[in-house]
């Protein structure tokens, strides 16, 4: 009977310390620099660091055009589009030009059109046309670096 009563004060140990933890991770402020923080850095950073830095841009800008789409906010979510595909054809141009973080960036370009695919699906068709062109854009991205990682007629 005493070993049944400690693993349950035990259990309920664990669970606050883990209700804590969760609290306590929440309330820490983040240590991830904002948006406009980022966009500060790439003018400073070398041209090695700068494709990273614009791939991090698009990618945080895409999941805020998608809260501000689900949110009915089209217009908001049309502007955090246009930096998702400025940033991405610049990750792209700064990518080609050092020679570094071309497959990064490539890998990152699919993924945000297929998240931008996903988007596409929940809207009217009114809303459709901005998505659709930042979907091409994007490819091109993804074109344009596939091609400077594999030249045709290299062997």
């Amino acid at each position: 009977m005493f070993g049944v009563r400690r693993i349950f004060r035990v259990g309920r140990m664990v669970i606050l310390f883990a209700t804590f933890a969760v609290v306590a991770a929440h309330a820490a402020p983040s240590n991830q620099p904002t948006i406009e923080e980022l966009k500060a850095r790439v003018a400073s950073a070398s041209i090695g660091d700068r494709p990273r830095l614009c791939v991090q841009i698009a990618e945080r800008q895409l999941t805020e055009a998608d809260k501000l789409y689900a949110a009915s906010e089209i217009e908001k979510g049309q502007a955090a589009l246009t930096d998702v595909v400025a940033f991405s054809e610049l990750a792209r141009d700064y990518a080609i030009q050092s020679h570094k973080y071309q497959k990064q960036t490539e890998i990152a370009a699919r993924s945000m059109t297929r998240k931008l695919t996903d988007l596409l699906h929940t809207l009217s068709h009114d809303e459709q046309a901005p998505v659709r062109d930042a979907i091409a854009r994007l490819q091109r991205v993804r074109d344009d670096l596939l091609a400077a990682m594999f030249p045709k007629g290299a062997k």
